[in-house]
């Protein structure tokens, strides 16, 4: 009795330690589970911009339908509403906010912000270039306000900033806010205080956005018609952050579900017992709960892909106790050699999952320490505990007449054999063939984003007139004073690219808040009164304008001359403190400036966009040019990233280094499968069926279109842990009997099902999963029977070495 006693003691002292890890661990939907743990200087970049980065705050909002009027009504109502939340650092939709602010600020500091104040610029010479050009301007679109600010600003530092702080291409105003190009739309812009990777943060943004639309409407019945009503479109990284932790815990909770429940059902009609099926979920009860504590205390939360993986892990673990249920009922000798197969089966799925220990994806590693656990658990439990356990008679003359009616196909399927082979060897011809398009290149495999929603951003940013947001030159110093006079050394050698088209232009926040030493250099270039009154009479001579008249411009210098410098505190609450705040950022101690470049609006890029050969070109050509730039300045601490590149990069590197794992553990495998098996016939037996079957899912997925991503790959593995069990059981030596027969039939069935529900996920990780695995367990068990060889063809010792 205290032998019985003590598994089952030991089993509830661990499920009880991990339900006490569980009850204490977070989990998490962020898909920056699944990027690199360990990236390059670029890859930081790329991975810092994504969690935190101003992108990754920044929410962009359209209201479409109704009349222009009633747009425009909702646009400055929405942001007038927004502006006060304190959830939001910014919110924009052209309706001049911000506009009076910016003009006093830049006019009060034009001479700490102009590049063109030098001391040169207030030699008669100088003044006399500056003052004729600023007269020449009255006839161009700004002459009105050139006229108006003549006498105060002659030298028209004040246009030249304006100038050059809108030389982006900004969403066009009609009716006092910004509107799409073809009018009907009206738009707005706003980012949060918090940190993109704060999803619950997110989460409050938005709904604080569709609740204040929603109220702020008319009244239903003083509308039109329902078509008509003008409707909020909202997007950004931030809303995709939300939709797919919802997304996931839809699919994850709802699959979950469903398999549960038809895997149940259909134990329920098999076994004809509540009191068994719920004795045969004991194992995979257990999997999961160690599994999850397990990976809570390996990586300190468990992600969300990682439990809807988890929800799989039934299809392999209810193996277990099928297989024991049924083969008990035989003899003890058919009980031994049961737990040996089983066994051997575990440390083969073990060792192949172990691998992606190793991956630099945590995402991938927590799956991988989630699968080791659970099968070790759900097998010892199988093993120990339910034989400890009261089992109740199962009647087994259903399942032996089942296993009896296969009987027949499974002498007959070895006629196949052939055709398997040839039509493998057809699978790799074309998989040869077409071996570009395997696997999907870049991160976008993993998005749970649909396409749909993909392409209402896309609209709505170039609405906005957004740049593209793909190349950037970082600069890292260890103070904010530093930082900036780099940036402002990489801004004067990046210049001549844009005067030569190779650059449309660029952003930096020493364009924002010069550095402490270049605003000093400014104030001490402008001459004091005297002076610049005896330079004024030199310099009019000539133009059609008196220096007595410019005796306001005289006093602004003067001013100047006392004013305090700039500081980032004197711009908050402005739009240039919104894009300092973007563009100067700390981290981890060390201050970031961030460029942002633009291509020339006919570069070749433009014109080709979607060939990914010709983008790759023409960032090579971009990277060139300004790595070379910024050489000559010398910018020692500049980093030229390119966002898609180093995205498609990361993964791309991370997939090569995960296939190259996967063969490290397959080779793993096949060794462990040699060392027990001891055995080159029965090897081969094992490993043909699985091979030809990863071989026909991989071709078959690639004839339907569908290109392959990490998470096919961790599907690929799973074939080849499921899969073995079922070779294993076929290269005994002998023909299974009815009762073996039907439970390898009935737990591939819950394989199958388990697995196949998730192929209709709208999830791509999930659905990568259910796709893979369901036609592969299906095709190992079929191709396990296919090469089973007879008894007579297998000697006496290899039997006994099994």
């Amino acid at each position: 009795m205290r032998l019985r006693v003590r598994p089952i003691l030991l089993w509830l002292a661990v499920l009880a330690v991990s339900l006490v890890v569980i009850l204490q661990t977070r989990f998490t939907a962020d898909m920056s589970a699944f990027l690199p743990a360990h990236p390059t200087a670029e890859q930081a970049f790329l991975v810092d911009q994504i969690k935190g980065g101003s992108f990754s705050r920044m929410i962009l909002m359209g209201i479409e339908g109704g009349s222009p009027a009633e747009r425009a009504r909702l646009s400055q109502a929405l942001g007038q509403a927004l502006r006060v939340d304190g959830q939001f650092s910014m919110v924009r939709n052209g309706d001049g906010t911000y506009l009076k602010q910016d003009q006093a600020l830049l006019f009060d500091h034009r001479y700490l912000l102009s590049p063109a104040v030098t001391p040169e610029r207030f030699t008669p010479a100088g003044l006399h270039a500056a003052i004729q050009d600023s007269i020449e301007r009255l006839n161009a679109p700004l002459g009105l306000l050139t006229k108006n600010l003549l006498t105060r600003d002659p030298t028209g530092e004040f246009l030249t900033l304006l100038r050059g702080l809108g030389t982006g291409s900004g969403p066009r105003t009609a009716d006092g806010v910004w509107v799409s190009p073809d009018g009907k739309r009206s738009l707005l812009m706003a980012q949060t205080r918090a940190d993109g990777s704060d999803t619950d943060a997110m989460e409050r943004a938005v709904s604080t956005i569709r609740q204040t639309y929603d109220r702020l409407r008319v009244p239903a019945g003083q509308q039109p018609a329902a078509q008509d009503r003008p409707r909020l479109i909202v997007t950004g990284a931030p809303v995709f952050s939300v939709e797919s932790r919802a997304t996931i815990k839809g699919e994850v909770k709802r699959f979950s579900i469903i398999s549960s429940v038809a895997i149940l059902l259909l134990l329920l009609v098999v076994y004809r017992s509540v009191s068994m099926l719920l004795l045969g979920m004991l194992p995979v009860l257990s999997g999961v709960a160690v599994a999850i504590a397990t990976v809570s205390l390996g990586f300190g939360t468990v992600h969300g892909i990682t439990i809807g993986f988890g929800t799989t892990l039934i299809g392999e673990a209810i193996d277990y106790s099928i297989y024991y249920f049924i083969q008990s009922q035989g003899a003890q000798a058919a009980v031994t050699r049961f737990w040996a197969t089983i066994r051997l089966g575990v440390m083969t799925s073990v060792i192949g999952f172990a691998a992606l220990l190793l991956s630099g994806f945590p995402g991938l590693a927590q799956i991988g320490l989630y699968s080791m656990a659970g099968l070790i658990t759900a097998a010892v439990v199988t093993r120990f505990v339910l034989p400890a356990c009261p089992k109740p008679t199962l009647n087994v003359r259903p399942l032996r007449a089942v296993g009896e009616r296969l009987l027949p196909l499974l002498l007959w399927l070895p006629r196949l054999r052939t055709g398997m082979i040839l039509l493998a060897l057809a699978a790799l011809v074309a998989l040869g063939v077409r071996h570009d398009t395997i696997w999907q290149s870049g991160l976008s495999g993993l998005s749970p984003i649909p396409e749909a929603a993909k392409q209402v951003d896309a609209q709505l940013s170039a609405d906005m007139g957004a740049p593209d947001a793909r190349y950037f030159v970082v600069i890292r110093a260890a103070s904010r004073e530093a930082v900036l006079q780099e940036a402002a050394t990489a801004g004067r050698a990046l210049q001549p690219l844009v005067n030569d088209q190779v650059l449309g232009g660029f952003d930096s926040p020493s364009r924002f808040l010069p550095s402490r030493a270049t605003q000093e250099a400014r104030l001490h270039a402008l001459p004091d009164a005297a002076i610049l009154k005896a330079n004024l009479d030199q310099a009019v001579q000539g133009l059609p304008i008196h220096a007595d008249k410019l005796a306001p411009f005289v006093a602004a210098v003067e001013t100047a001359r006392q004013q305090l410098l700039l500081t980032a505190e004197t711009l908050k609450g402005s739009s240039f403190g919104l894009a300092l705040d973007n563009l100067l950022q700390q981290r981890n101690g060390q201050w970031l400036a961030l460029m942002p470049l633009r291509l020339p609006s006919k570069h070749p890029a433009d014109a080709s966009a979607g060939d990914s050969g010709s983008d790759e070109a023409n960032a090579a050509v971009v990277r060139s040019a300004v790595t070379q730039a910024l050489a000559k300045a010398p910018v020692p601490d500049a980093l030229f990233v390119d966002m898609l590149g180093a995205s498609n990069r990361l993964y791309d590197g991370y997939l090569n280094n995960t296939i190259l794992l996967s063969l490290l553990g397959v080779a793993a495998i096949v060794v462990l499968l040699a060392l027990a098996l001891r055995s080159p016939r029965r090897l081969f037996q094992v490993l043909t069926p699985l091979a030809i079957a990863i071989v026909l899912v991989m071709a078959g997925l690639n004839l339907l279109g569908e290109r392959l991503t990490l998470l096919h790959l961790v599907g690929l593995l799973l074939i080849v842990a499921v899969g073995s069990n079922y070779a294993l059981f076929f290269s005994r030596g002998a023909s299974p009997d009815a009762l073996t027969l039907a439970s390898l039939v009935l737990a591939n069935l819950t394989t199958v099902i388990a697995f196949g529900t998730l192929a209709f996920s709208q999830l791509p990780i999930l659905q990568a999963f259910g796709s893979t695995v369901a036609p592969g367990a299906w095709l190992a068990l079929v191709l396990s029977a296919i090469f089973a060889r007879p008894a007579a063809a297998v000697g006496p010792d290899e039997k006994e070495s099994f």
